[in-house]
């Protein structure tokens, strides 16, 4: 029998362009998640209710909220600190905050409360799931506030965990997944303390700045993936507002054709895996 796995899009309200793209998967049922940004410029009350069309159409298709703490974005929360020129710090710099415990513990779970918060207004309801940009929860100083306020504000929600097991061969050919796979073991552990469910696997990470043919890296992602598990995704249509905010910009198209194309379902169905 196929096992239903979550094949998730990332970044939903970042762009008009990514919005489209993910939108026009999900009605092809071609995706059955999704996570929102709603720090994004591309989150209007339209762009919400376009997506809960879409998702009416996909039946089961989960809305998530995607936790954004990084540059180039702004907080929601007017106290929120560390800040450069009025943003979030860049990925890098908060990675180092969060290990060397110069974080705030208060001040990241009223953000990711707010941010909570702001997708139920959006969306009259809790989300579905909870993760987050560029895999922040996982980070030392900022797991523990995410997952007090994920409990307190999303109590039915599910928590992305991004590791998976792997022989150790497998892991060390790729440096990004090793990483996550190190922070997930901490964040598992205390996602299940304070009694959160998470998916039981995680596939999807790769170098976005490399030039890489996606059909052959969703194969490897989706093999052996297992009941539950989540296949993150970042299909898009370039446009100005992408460029001016991430440099993850062309390889989304490549995502986009593929996961629209005649050779997507066929995967699925070879590694027995279904979304539906």
């Amino acid at each position: 029998m196929s096992r239903r796995i979550w094949l998730c899009a990332d970044d939903y309200g970042i762009s008009p362009g990514v919005n489209r793209a993910i939108r026009d998967l999900i009605e092809k049922g071609r995706l059955n998640a999704t996570s929102v940004m709603v720090v994004g410029s591309a989150i209007g009350r339209d762009d919400v209710n376009a997506l809960v069309a879409s998702a009416r159409s996909n039946r089961g298709c989960a809305i998530g909220l995607h936790v954004t703490l990084t540059a180039p974005f702004r907080p929601l929360t007017m106290h929120f600190r560390p800040l450069e020129g009025g943003l979030f710090l860049p990925h890098p710099t908060l990675f180092r905050r969060g290990i060397t415990g110069r974080l705030d513990f208060e001040l990241v779970h009223t953000e990711v409360t707010v941010q909570i918060e702001a997708f139920a207004d959006l969306f009259g309801r809790a989300p579905d799931y909870v993760d987050s940009h560029q895999h922040v929860h996982l980070f030392p100083g900022v797991r523990q506030a995410f997952l007090a306020a994920a409990k307190a504000a999303a109590p039915g929600a599910w928590v992305r965990q991004c590791g998976r097991d792997r022989p150790l061969t497998r892991r060390l050919g790729s440096p990004k997944s090793l990483v996550l796979d190190a922070l997930s073991a901490q964040f598992r552990k205390r996602a299940a303390r304070a009694g959160l469910s998470f998916n039981p696997a995680f596939a999807g990470a790769y170098d976005f700045s490399k030039q890489t043919e996606f059909g052959a890296l969703l194969g490897q992602f989706v093999q052996g993936m297992p009941e539950g598990g989540v296949v993150m995704c970042h299909p898009g249509i370039v446009d100005d507002v992408l460029i001016s905010l991430d440099p993850f910009t062309f390889q989304r198209e490549r995502e986009y054709e593929f996961l629209g194309s005649e050779q997507f379902m066929p995967l699925l169905a070879a590694n027995e895996l279904t979304l539906g």
